[in-house]
């Protein structure tokens, strides 16, 4: 049990007869992008027969670790606002955004859905991982099978901490938080998939 953050891919994502489909989400999200004058959201990609972990196909990790010191640290660098972007929503697409959407559609967690961009959310991750001085080349970028989850948890990230002091090191919880946003919208945007919780 826990909360996952994960890929969608097309099957899933247009299903409207399945009760776990996310058909009417995707059709409550047109409808809002046709209001808005933006093009519909249509070319999801199929989601992998196989997860192979470094493949980069799909996208799933464990929110794990506590979050008081990400929230800590999004507060000294993020306006409310911004950190509503980056934090609030349950739904991350694969383009830019003015401003969130939210949706009369429940999810696991609410009884509404916001919509963020991955590219505004990317770039707020981007800003933390900078303040931290997150080792980028360290971490793993493709993230098929909780490869975030486990380097942080179960794998190098101590040593690594150790082996390349700084601040990401000194709360790997609130690193481990930074990756994760930052991976997930690096992986929506090379996909052109959604993500979501779950």
């Amino acid at each position: 049990m826990g909360i996952y953050l994960v890929s969608v891919g097309a099957q899933e994502w247009f299903d409207e007869e399945d009760e776990g489909g996310r058909g009417a989400l995707a059709s409550a999200l047109g409808e809002e992008l046709d209001r808005r004058g933006l093009p519909p959201y249509e070319s999801v990609p199929r989601e992998p027969e196989r997860t192979v972990r470094g493949a980069g196909l799909s996208f799933e990790e464990k929110l794990v670790p506590p979050m008081d010191g990400f929230t800590a640290l999004c507060r000294a660098h993020l306006s409310p606002e911004e950190y509503e972007v980056l934090c609030g929503w349950s739904l991350l697409v694969p383009f830019s955004l003015d401003e969130e959407i939210w949706l009369a559609v429940e999810n696991s967690y609410a009884d509404t859905t916001m919509v963020a961009g991955a590219p505004q959310v990317l770039a707020l991750a981007e800003r933390l991982a900078t303040a931290v001085g997150l080792p980028l080349d360290e971490i793993p970028a493709a993230c098929d099978n909780l490869d975030l989850t486990m380097w942080f948890l179960d794998g190098p990230a101590k040593a690594t901490a150790a082996a390349r002091p700084g601040p990401w090191g000194e709360d790997l919880d609130a690193a481990f938080y930074v990756a994760v946003y930052l991976r997930a919208a690096q992986h929506a945007l090379r996909r052109g998939c959604p993500i979501v919780y779950c």
